[in-house]
């Protein structure tokens, strides 16, 4: 599956599914009414590298970012994010995403990456598990789940 990094023009072609996710209201802590100008700002921010992952056919059905967690003398710990298409789901763009992106934080100088805020009902929590992450804690009943109610969100780290 062709990564690469994103262009401003991709954009368009991120913001419908990204769009989808978020507005579901249940693998997201962002607001589910976020404007697609305010999105363009939180996703294609100049300070994140931002990926895509094209299939076959050239259609962008996933994006990533790297971006640093914290800033000063932890620079070096790196945050993501990770969005797959729905209609693409279960073929293999997310774990691809995430090796692209891990092995590229990894070359950009970073020795870890922590995910401050994932809904743990969200499957992606297998994937980052499989992928060498641990869940260091869980904020307890944070996140109002459409269908689950109440659900905690695990911060997540892996060293690089």
């Amino acid at each position: 599956m062709p990564i690469r990094e994103a262009a401003a023009g991709d954009w368009p072609r991120i913001w419908p599914f990204w769009h989808r996710i978020v507005a579901a209201a249940d693998t997201y802590a962002w607001d589910p009414d976020t404007s697609e100008e305010d999105a363009r700002s939180l996703w294609m921010d100049p300070a994140k590298r931002v990926y895509v992952a094209e299939d076959d056919t050239g259609r962008v059905v996933g994006s990533a970012y790297v971006t640093p967690n914290y800033g000063g003398p932890a620079a070096r710990i790196a945050n993501a994010g990770f969005m797959v298409d729905p209609d693409h789901s279960g073929r293999g763009a997310g774990r691809a995403l995430a090796e692209h992106v891990l092995a590229a934080a990894a070359a950009q100088g970073y020795r870890g990456m922590v995910f401050n805020a994932v809904v743990e009902t969200n499957p992606a929590v297998r994937l980052w598990t499989s992928l060498g992450f641990r869940i260091l804690g869980t904020v307890p009943e944070a996140f109002e789940h459409p269908r689950h109610g109440l659900v905690g969100l695990h911060i997540m780290y892996r060293r690089l």
